[in-house]
């Protein structure tokens, strides 16, 4: 391929190929500097000393670098729309080819070389991202520069500016810079300062009296704030560490302020003389009951209170209501335990008309219960009405009433239980006859049983007459329970055994015998409690 020898006034005097191929990425790859490169190049350097390549008359670098050189310039010369590039290179413009413009600018070592005969480059509108390219400022002589609408940042190079002697447009509005410092912007004064409408490198007058402002009025301001957020951090973990002080059962006031949404209409669940119960989301995230009591009471009571209290959370039993703990500040009282979303057993056996064998299943349950604070808390009594023993979704019943009274004995539970007993296997609505009251209801029953029992029992559980006979023995152990004479006779443990046995034969549609649960009891009769 035969060589071109540019004229002098060409301006740097290079060999070029007098065909060139569609793009420059293959003719740097294909073509090879002709033999005689070398001694070419020297004569250029010896003619014009000044061309960019040569250094003390002969040239610099690799010879190959020099050749690639020449091929880029070719093509960029071409591509820059230059009338005669045989005769000049007077620009380099590549505005709006974003598809090459960054290809250009990728060859150091053409910026190296730069042609003395540039005068003007302009890389505008063509995407160009990251920092500015520094290797364009090695054309010195350049008297514009175009890198205007881009999407160039970081810091510009303000200090290399000062070698572009002969620069005298410079446009890069439209891009992303940095702020230059106020020192370095009076740089740009010798330029149109149009050329820099958002560019972001001079700083704004109006944006420099607001961080002003903000120094001498935010500043301060934002300090107050600091320490009165640190003085409530302090305030708080000064509560905090009064709380983490307290007993692990003892809730303060604020804790369950915060548990109930300041104590909100939405977690209010019911009220009654003096009470007000809420539905509350302790710190660990369990649902509690809390039982806000509002009389005021003596030292004595509130401290008898926390006794009971201290009591309460202690208890351990699947069929008894859990105890979190209490609160005993200043301004109210309460007891907190834990959420049960089941119904009472008053509106279970109003409303779900349960079989038998599930009746018997809950009272073999408040039984185990029984047997429980029997055994290991004696001092705690309980109330066993059908409106405060709650039902779990598997019908696992739960004592959800606690007390201490000193007339707590074995034997006022038992009757208690027996009560309770009457009253899930037989049919109230049908006595009408029966005085008001709890004693009216017994005399009823004993009156009418054993000869008119089953106009006692609750026609929703009797499905044949081995069901009859096991709600009748059901009803012989309630009264046992009542009977005073027999009650103290009787074993807890015992009965939640007859019961028990009674469950499971009624579970497997069978009748327990009847004789064997007379027997036991007068087995039992000989031992007493």
């Amino acid at each position: 391929m035969a060589p071109l020898l540019l004229p002098m006034a060409a301006a740097f005097l290079l060999l070029l190929p007098v065909i060139l191929s569609a793009t420059v990425v293959d003719d740097l790859r294909n073509l090879r500097p002709p033999p005689d490169f070398n001694s070419t190049i020297t004569g250029n350097c010896l003619r014009n000393p000044s061309l960019r390549y040569c250094g003390n008359s002969r040239p610099l670098g690799g010879l190959d670098e020099i050749f690639k050189f020449t091929v880029v310039a070719s093509h960029l010369c071409n591509e820059s729309r230059n009338p005669n590039c045989i005769e000049s290179f007077d620009k380099i413009d590549l505005r709006g080819r974003p598809k090459i413009a960054p290809l250009y600018l990728s060859f150091d070592f053409f910026w190296k070389y730069c042609p003395l005969s540039i005068q003007s480059i302009d890389f505008s509108n063509n995407s160009l991202r990251g920092e500015f390219p520094t290797s364009v400022l090695a054309c010195a002589q350049v008297r514009a520069l175009d890198f205007s609408h881009n999407e160039l940042s970081g810091d510009f190079p303000v200090e290399m500016l000062a070698s572009l002697v002969n620069l005298t447009v410079l446009n890069l509005s439209y891009n992303h810079f940095s702020e230059c410092k106020l020192s370095e912007s009076l740089v740009f004064r010798r330029f149109n300062s149009s050329n820099f409408v958002h560019s972001g490198l001079i700083p704004n007058k109006q944006s420099f009296a607001v961080k002003a402002m903000f120094l001498m009025i935010g500043l301060p301001l934002m300090v107050i704030l600091l320490v009165g957020f640190m003085a409530m951090l302090c305030f708080r973990r000064r509560n905090l560490s009064l709380e983490s002080r307290q007993p692990r059962h003892h809730f303060t006031t604020s804790m369950l302020n915060a548990a109930t949404s300041g104590f909100s209409c939405e977690n209010l669940e019911g009220k009654s003389d003096g009470v007000d119960i809420y539905r509350g989301i302790l710190r660990d995230g369990t649902q509690a009951r809390i039982e806000i009591y509002w009389s005021d009471i003596s030292t004595e009571s509130m401290r008898k209170f926390v006794e009971e209290c201290k009591v309460l959370v202690q208890l351990r039993h699947k069929n008894l209501v859990r105890v979190f703990g209490w609160c005993n500040d200043r301004e109210m009282r309460a007891i907190v335990m834990e959420w049960t979303d089941g119904e009472s057993l008053e509106i279970w056996l109003t409303e779900r008309a349960p079989p038998l064998k599930h009746r018997l299943k809950v009272l073999v349950g408040v039984m185990e219960g029984m047997c429980y604070l029997h055994e290991l808390w004696p001092q705690v009594g309980y109330d066993l009405r059908t409106s405060s023993i709650i039902l779990s979704r598997n019908l696992e019943p739960l004592i959800s009433r606690f007390e201490f009274d000193s007339r707590n004995s074995i034997s006022k539970n038992k009757h208690k239980f027996g009560v309770l007993l009457l009253e899930m296997i037989t049919d109230i609505g049908k006595m009408e006859d029966i005085e008001a009251g709890e004693a009216g209801f017994i005399e009823y029953i004993r009156m009418n049983f054993p000869a008119n029992s089953q106009n006692l029992l609750d026609e929703r559980i009797m499905n044949g007459s081995t069901t009859i006979e096991q709600a009748r023995q059901v009803i012989e152990i309630g009264l046992a329970c009542i009977d005073h004479s027999a009650n103290e006779q009787l074993k807890m443990d015992w009965i939640r055994l007859i019961l028990l046995r009674i469950y499971r034969a009624c579970h497997a549609n069978g009748s327990p015998n009847h004789g064997r649960f007379s027997g036991d009891r007068d087995k039992r009769h000989k031992h007493g409690q």
